[in-house]
């Protein structure tokens, strides 16, 4: 992957969890030059483990070629569903950057307090590895991993990605969209759990 070059497409995903059964993803294909140029959404199950496979199904349903990288905004969403980046890299060929924005401690004693008994969701979360520090240059700092892509790369995309604050405009769209699309408790529809 050529990271400076101008039209680099990356696919953000974010979710908009709503406390229900299920959680809504949206994925924003956004070209560098900040161009969206497409959308996939999906759902997945809060408190399930089906994150992955929707995510891959989300990048399938996009029937592209011209993807260079999938941004996460975060690897555990929908209340501790955990997102295996390796395999989203292994089964697509992209690099894949999981972005998030607080330091921490980690989720590992709250997996395995809810889920004393799930070895499997307890071993993909300790699979993802160390956060590593990236300070952007708009002053703020975020948390990444990254997989297929070096980390300097990946800290360079995020910064590119950037305009204010602290969320990649991939993330950052893809998060608005996710809101937009999932269901409102307040208003809840027939065909909504």
């Amino acid at each position: 992957m050529h990271v400076p070059k101008k039209g680099l497409r990356a696919f953000g995903i974010a979710e908009s969890y709503s406390g229900r059964t299920s959680s809504t993803l949206a994925g924003v294909v956004m070209r560098k030059d900040l161009r969206i140029d497409g959308f996939s959404f999906g759902t997945v199950t809060v408190g399930g483990t089906d994150a992955t496979d929707t995510i891959l199904a989300m990048i399938r349903d996009l029937e592209r070629s011209d993807l260079n990288v999938v941004m996460l905004s975060g690897c555990v969403i929908a209340w501790f569903n955990v997102i295996s980046p390796v395999v989203i890299h292994e089964k697509t060929g992209l690099p894949v950057i999981c972005v998030t924005y607080e330091d921490s401690d980690g989720l590992l004693g709250d997996i395995r307090r809810h889920f004393p008994d799930d070895l499997t969701r307890v071993t993909r979360y300790m699979e993802l590895g160390e956060r590593s520090p990236v300070a952007l240059r708009t002053h703020q700092t975020i948390f990444i991993r990254s997989w297929g892509i070096e980390h300097r790369d990946a800290a360079v995309l995020c910064n590119d990605f950037t305009l204010e604050g602290k969320i990649p405009e991939p993330l950052r769209v893809a998060r608005l969209c996710a809101r937009s699309a999932a269901p409102d408790p307040r208003n809840p529809r027939e065909d909504c759990p």
